[in-house]
């Protein structure tokens, strides 16, 4: 294994490859996973940890919104290495790294905006496995739902019915992004517009110059979300456009199905477009003091 120490640059090829070889469940965008983690928000502290091996990378970072909150963020060993010790020495290692930031508590759970999954996949057996057994219990649930990208997607009657009342439904291109980034603000949070800065595509609705929701995807690859719609503009179907929208893109990018993150109105999203709920993740914590 040789020992543990914070990754460099000239990793990023390898690290990827581990990631690509050890999640399998994600095993499309693996590569892509390690690259977003390597870029979040600029007011982040974060670490990539590798064995000295490199067959083994874990990234841990602290909450924005509680200082004394700590995070893994991944885990990945390569296959052709599991069962010797490398997971549980990288976690140990990222726990002395937390505590070193001022972490009273570690989560394997996400770490908004910039994050791989919300907590672990219920058919990770072995990663669940390792956080229990180092003393991580789970305090939450959360899930996915999965949209089937054949399904229908078209927009057009909606789209003329919304224009009947005013309201337009387009794409943000970079002349309007600011815009949709500073209603996402005012009407959210600052983790849900950093989201839609770094999406790979993002849709509005307006009203006379007033935006009245949007949603976005590809901020954490291959997956849609988050979206949102003013409290004054619930009713109009400004949701259910702008949701078949961003679907038909990622479509158009060449995916089969997307899964919708963190899930919350299960509803919405089963009218709207026939998704069901399938991926589950455990949210686990531990003290650190």
């Amino acid at each position: 294994m040789g020992g543990i120490r914070e990754a460099v640059a000239a990793d990023a090829a390898a690290i990827g490859e581990v990631a690509g070889a050890a999640l399998v469940l994600d095993a499309a965008e693996a590569p892509r996973l390690v690259v977003r983690l390597s870029d979040p928000p600029p007011d982040r502290r974060w670490t990539a940890l590798v064995t000295g091996d490199l067959d083994a990378v874990l990234f841990a970072s602290m909450s924005t919104r509680d200082g004394s909150v700590g995070h893994i963020d991944l885990l990945a060993v390569d296959p052709a290495a599991q069962g010797r010790g490398r997971g549980r020495a990288l976690v140990a290692a990222a726990e002395e790294w937390l505590r070193a930031q001022g972490a009273a508590e570690a989560r394997f759970a996400g770490n908004p905006p910039c994050y791989a999954w919300p907590g672990i996949d219920v058919r990770s057996t072995a990663a669940a496995c390792l956080a229990e057994s180092r003393g991580y219990e789970r305090y939450n649930v959360a899930w996915n739902m999965t949209a089937d990208l054949s399904a229908d997607l078209s927009t057009e009657a909606d789209v003329l019915r919304l224009a009947d009342r005013g309201v337009t439904v387009r794409a943000a291109g970079p002349g309007d992004r600011a815009a949709v980034l500073d209603f996402v603000r005012e009407q959210w949070n600052e983790n849900w517009a950093w989201e839609a800065e770094q999406a790979s595509g993002c849709h509005y609705a307006s009203r006379g110059g007033e935006i009245l929701g949007f949603a976005a995807w590809g901020a954490r690859p291959a997956w849609f979300g988050p979206m949102g719609t003013a409290p004054a503009a619930r009713g109009l179907g400004v949701g259910r456009v702008l949701l078949r929208r961003c679907l038909a893109e990622q479509r158009d990018a060449g995916q089969a199905s997307a899964q919708i993150s963190w899930v919350g109105p299960l509803g919405f999203y089963s009218r709207a477009v026939g998704a069901h709920a399938e991926r589950v993740f455990w949210l686990y914590r531990r003290d650190l003091r």
